[in-house]
């Protein structure tokens, strides 16, 4: 009969304890292996998570058969609105399971060339080659008005709220030489409030903070700034080289984003009283504008008051700028076509983008770099 080993000696510090090894990845990780086994898969690269989405990238597609050309994350980010050249409208949740919960297609007869979120209705405000400007439930789906706008091409829209009144203003910019301002929500008139004429086609408008200027961008390569009470031109932003192809204002309301036809993206000081004559702040390059003459359409990061900017371009990729050094951060890449639109999510740093390959892709970005 074999003798009894000793027992182990009890536990002292420093003693080494060895751990079963977890099968299951860190929360903040990928893991990613080259067979079956659970056993043998390695870390290949850790991806910090700064968001809430269900993976660093998410694809939207199957619901439009065409080039998508202005896609937005409503006020609060949850949903997700996006409009084709095929004359629909498609509505998605921004987080997980990420539903395709609708699509608008009988609202329209051309190409739908832009749209905006209602900032206080469940209003879908979209404009199109058929000259109409229209206003969708989005609870329902329904057409709720239905405005002949201009006499050519709408190609853009802003919207704001009318200082202390409580009334939503709309803007449309069109061919026909001419920006309409326009009441919002389901009661307003059918009569524009207000009209400016340029004496060349406008291709971007956008509201100033305030909601007392417009900026207008127009075929004259010159971006036009309009005073709505005094219903004439106060000055105008130039620098650009070709026509310039959308405006979005900073967060802040003090810098204005252009992107044009020559693949210089501008950002003009808009500050009452600009340090610099020209009001040039920036100009980017690194988003080529190709030769198809897309009206592409930047965007300002929400969720840290407006450090960055994006722009899509012609090599299918989407380029970050950091605007205080005017430094690319990121090239992102994804699409099989010209990427149109841009928009970032209002609260986290989730960058959306759409293209002319029919699909939207949704991708976490780092604060940190």
């Amino acid at each position: 009969m074999s003798k009894r080993g000793a027992s182990p000696p009890p536990f002292t510090e420093g003693t080494l304890i060895k751990r079963a090894r977890s099968n299951s990845p860190a929360r903040n990780q990928i893991a990613i292996s080259s067979g079956n086994d659970e056993r043998q898969k390695g870390l290949i690269r850790s991806v910090k998570r700064t968001s809430n989405l269900e993976a660093p990238i998410v694809s939207l597609s199957g619901s439009h058969s065409a080039e998508i050309l202005s896609c937005r994350f409503d006020p609060t980010g949850q949903n997700i609105a996006a409009c084709s050249a095929d004359r629909g409208v498609s509505l998605w949740r921004t987080y997980p399971p990420n539903t395709n919960y609708g699509l608008l297609s009988s609202h329209h007869k051309a190409p739908i060339l832009d749209l905006q979120w209602s900032l206080f209705s469940p209003l879908l405000y979209t404009v199109s080659a058929d000259q109409i400007l229209s206003f969708a439930d989005v609870t329902t789906g329904q057409r709720t008005r239905k405005i002949r706008a201009h006499r050519g091409i709408i190609n853009a829209l802003d919207r704001t709220m009318a200082g202390g009144a409580g009334i939503e203003l709309i803007a449309t910019a069109s061919d026909d030489g001419t920006v309409r301002v326009w009441e919002g929500g389901e009661d307003g008139s059918k009569n524009s409030v207000a009209v400016f004429e340029l004496g060349c086609p406008a291709t971007s408008v956008a509201w100033s903070a305030d909601g007392q200027n417009l900026y207008i961008g127009a075929l004259d390569n010159e971006i036009h700034v309009y005073d709505l009470r005094k219903g004439e031109q106060v000055y105008a932003l130039s620098g650009h080289t070709d026509t310039p192809t959308s405006l979005a204002l900073s967060p802040n309301g003090a810098y204005l984003l252009s992107p044009s036809f020559s693949s210089h993206t501008i950002i003009h000081d808009v500050r009452p009283f600009s340090p610099s004559p020209t009001r040039i702040h920036r100009v980017l390059q690194g988003a080529p504008a190709g030769f198809e003459n897309t009206l592409l359409k930047g965007a300002w990061s929400k969720d840290d008051g407006g450090q960055r900017v994006a722009v899509g371009g012609a090599d299918r990729m989407v380029c970050v700028w950091d605007v205080d050094s005017g430094r690319v951060l990121y090239k992102l890449p994804g699409h099989r076509g010209t990427v149109t639109c841009v928009d970032f999510h209002p609260k986290e740093p989730i960058i959306l983008t759409g293209s002319k390959d029919g699909t939207m892709l949704l991708g976490e970005l780092d604060p940190s770099v």
